[in-house]
């Protein structure tokens, strides 16, 4: 039981609570993957370069990223429903204005804002979850991505049906759905049932409390690299599927789907085994399946085997990384008690900072075939196995 802004009590169970979260989670991913359809068409209207607009991706990143800095240690000090409604109404309002940019300059410019501050509302979420589950923080944190994947499951497939009409029926579907939650939120989101973060803690002070908490920077920095894989197969998706391989919208819609239907999948398998086997070994299980897989992708496009072997390794290569990226960010946050909104402040920072690099680190190496991105992907799964294993030594010390 909780209370609203005019004192109304609002009783939420967590079979509400669960999905309107992940529709507010959901904001992101469908900004993202909606519009990736429409990358050439943007590209043709704004009469600019394709790596102009795969950049749009980037900056939205870093613009979502700073976003954060900004709002994770007010999370922890004013409440989080008041930032939820700021957030999406930020959001919906740079939605609207997208549908007018007339040129690149413009819709990289309202892209970045429309980023920033939908960070208000997502980064309270973590904290909420961390609140109704406590030790099995990771196991709330999979079910909310579980039903968050289905976004960008149908994200490009909405995206294709909204070019039919215009590129612009992307932002105004976007618009509409912020509408929607925002409504929702309004009407349903409690406030949190304690209060969160010790408010005689300034900005500055809240980041030092959770940077300088030895035992959770390896596993942040685990979370930073996994989405730079994350985020350079979103970067890349569009370019491999359908540059490299030819394949058609439809298709590539199609390919989308498997792999966030394999996300769901390796999301439920966390729900299922977290609570016996602790994050700490689900981590070491997804990032033993990512090693094999991202070995896998590289040796299969050095090779230059046709499309089917890039699918058969991508496909469990991306459920690794969701398994990894849960489990490494509950890891953090269970440090944390009343810095959780500061903590997913860091967290996002650094992982929607070094994604903002997927595309620059590509764009230049970029050769016109898949390799730089399957050698990313390696490199990334890689650097997480070496941080783990330095972790579990400290732990044998």
């Amino acid at each position: 039981m909780s209370q609203t802004n005019n004192g109304t009590s609002i009783a939420v169970s967590l079979k509400l609570l669960l999905p309107l979260l992940a529709s507010i989670v959901a904001v992101s991913p469908l900004a993202i993957d909606m519009y990736l359809p429409a990358m050439p068409l943007l590209a043709d209207n704004f009469s600019t370069d394709m790596p102009t607009i795969q950049n749009s991706l980037s900056i939205y990143l870093l613009g979502y990223s700073l976003g954060l800095f900004l709002v994770g240690p007010l999370s922890d000090k004013y409440p989080r429903r008041r930032m939820v409604l700021i957030g999406l109404t930020g959001f919906f309002v740079f939605s609207v204005l997208l549908i007018f940019a007339q040129t690149a300059e413009q819709f990289l410019l309202l892209r970045f804002c429309q980023a920033f501050i939908s960070s208000a509302a997502i980064v309270v979420v973590p904290g909420t979850i961390r609140e109704r589950y406590k030790e099995n923080t990771a196991k709330g944190f999979s079910y909310v991505s579980m039903i968050m994947m289905l976004a960008p499951m149908v994200a490009p497939s909405i995206g294709s049906i909204m070019l039919l009409h215009s590129w612009q029926a992307i932002f105004m579907f976007l618009a509409g759905y912020s509408m929607l939650v925002l409504l929702a939120a309004y009407k349903f989101l409690p406030e949190a049932q304690h209060k969160s973060g010790n408010k005689s803690l300034n900005f500055f002070k809240r980041y030092r409390v959770v940077l300088s908490h030895k035992s959770a920077r390896l596993d942040i920095l685990s979370s930073m690299l996994v989405s730079l894989a994350f985020f350079a197969f979103i970067t890349s998706v569009t370019f491999i599927y359908m540059t490299v391989y030819n394949v058609a919208e439809f298709e590539f819609s199609l390919l989308f789907a498997c792999t966030v239907l394999g996300l769901m999948t390796a999301h439920f398998t966390n729900t299922r085994l977290v609570t016996r086997l602790g994050s700490r070994k689900m981590m070491a299980l997804g990032l033993s399946i990512g090693v094999t897989c991202a070995s896998g992708l590289l040796l299969v496009n050095f090779l230059e085997y046709p499309l089917f072997y890039t699918v058969a390794t991508l496909i469990p290569l991306m459920g690794s990384i969701s398994i990894m990226a849960v489990n490494a960010d509950a890891m953090v946050l269970l440090q944390f008690s009343e810095e959780a909104g500061t903590a997913t402040a860091v967290i996002g920072i650094l992982r929607f900072g070094v994604g903002s690099l997927a595309g620059p680190i590509l764009a230049f190496f970029y050769d016109g075939t898949a390799l730089p991105f399957a050698f990313l992907m390696w490199s990334s799964i890689f650097i997480v196995f070496l941080i783990q294993l330095i972790h579990l030594v400290r732990i044998k010390r």
